[in-house]
């Protein structure tokens, strides 16, 4: 009877890891939605690939969030939804969003490698919604 609980205890364990990386791309729109550059800077890799409407170079972490909380400044989020998501390959996450601001609407894009055992933003797009 004692392998049971055993049994129970690690399949509760590794369905809640399993949940926890998936509401990666979630908990990223929920950060766009309320502004917070420091949170989503928080899953940066040490350099990232970002393009802001017609701009684009790599940037340290620490310039990527300053760029894109001068993005929040300019364009203030209203609603954050997740249109797509790509979580299928165990080292690599896409997400794509819908950014409603008070000056426009945009498609944010995500590119996630896993590093260690947790997934960093290598890549993010935000495009004027077509």
């Amino acid at each position: 009877m004692k392998p049971l609980p055993y049994f129970l205890v690690l399949l509760v364990h590794f369905s809640s890891f399993g949940a926890i990386q998936a509401d990666i791309v979630d908990g990223l729109s929920a950060h766009f939605k309320g502004a917070n550059s420091k949170e989503i800077a928080a899953h940066f890799s040490s350099s990232i690939d970002l393009i802001i409407i017609e701009e684009e170079d790599v940037y340290s972490k620490a310039q990527a969030e300053q760029i894109l909380r001068s993005f929040f400044t300019k364009y203030v989020p209203v609603k954050s939804s997740v249109i797509h998501r790509l979580n299928t390959n165990p080292n690599y996450r896409y997400g794509a969003l819908s950014l409603a601001t008070k000056n426009g609407t945009f498609r944010v894009s995500i590119t996630m490698k896993k590093t260690g055992n947790a997934f960093l933003i290598t890549e993010l797009r935000i495009e004027a919604e077509k």
